[in-house]
């Protein structure tokens, strides 16, 4: 019997986990935001990144705040999905994601 209710449970819970997972992921890109203005200030002392359509700015310029930008929020995702991941492992034994090799 135990087993079967443990084999429900996995079933259902990444189902269980998506809401978490939104919210994590929110809330880890409005951090991810607020770092990359930080880290953008202190690199080029600007409040404002280029943007990619931006005349005034050079390919050097736009392509150092893409890679930025992109790392940090790669990072703040990894960091809320693992977290929220394992806080449910901690509170119900079971792994949320079905498949072992995860999301992607």
């Amino acid at each position: 019997m135990a087993k079967k209710n443990n084999k429900q449970k996995k079933l259902k819970l990444p189902l269980a986990y998506k809401p978490l997972g939104f919210a994590l992921g929110w809330a880890s890109g409005a951090l991810a935001g607020v770092a990359f203005r930080k880290t953008w200030m202190a690199i080029r002392n600007e409040e404002d990144a280029p943007d990619a359509l931006d005349r005034e700015r050079g390919w050097g310029e736009i392509l150092l705040a893409a890679a930025v930008q992109g790392a940090l929020f790669a990072v703040a995702r990894s960091l809320a999905d693992r977290t929220g991941a394992k806080a449910i492992e901690r509170k119900t034994g079971v792994w949320p994601v079905a498949d072992p090799g995860g999301r992607d």
